[in-house]
């Protein structure tokens, strides 16, 4: 079985799980997330614990039961704690600010972008170059925040562009005459 299945998902105070044919449901104080579990994986509750195993020996099954049992721990951990991805513009004249659902980011074109965020997603800017999005869904959350980058990625000489927090961005030497 896969090493990562093998590892047992205690539930903490205040979740529920719901098992319904092939859907799993966790709910907590941050809200409900629900997925579709796969023919060939199992879930079993047991006094507080969920344990995830393949159906079958095949070796679909078992890499199967290992993400599934990734993607139920960051369900529970989103409905509890919840997650952040922090963004942060350089540029000059780069700035956003968010309006509700709405993201409005200027990086250097000629008009402003408009984002509008997904349901589940919230976003927040201490100051006018950073943006910190919330999330219970860790997958969508990160969707979200690849496709804001992608309005203007870091570019490799300045260094510009909308960029994670944590990244690193290679920069070049420019051209020597």
């Amino acid at each position: 079985m896969s090493r990562v299945a093998k590892n047992p998902i205690t539930l903490p105070k205040g979740v529920e799980t719901a098992i319904a044919g092939s859907a799993i449901t966790v709910k907590g104080n941050k809200g409900s997330l629900n997925t579709i579990l796969h023919n060939d994986v199992q879930v079993v509750v047991d006094a507080g614990v969920l344990q995830v195993s393949p159906k079958n020996n095949s070796r679909q099954a078992d890499a199967l039961a290992g993400t599934f049992r990734a993607l139920i721990n960051n369900m529970v951990v989103g409905v509890t704690t919840g997650f952040q991805r922090k963004l942060t513009l350089q540029g000059v004249g780069y700035r956003a600010k968010a309006q509700g659902d709405v993201l409005n980011i200027a990086v250097g074109y000629s008009h402003p972008i408009d984002y509008k965020l997904p349901a589940g997603v919230t976003a927040e800017t201490p100051t006018q170059t950073d943006i910190i999005l919330s999330s219970t869904d860790k997958q969508l959350l990160g969707q979200v925040a690849s496709e804001i980058r992608r309005f203007r990625p870091p570019e490799p000489y300045k260094g510009k562009g909308i960029r994670y927090v944590d990244e690193n961005v290679y920069r070049k030497e420019a051209k020597k005459k």
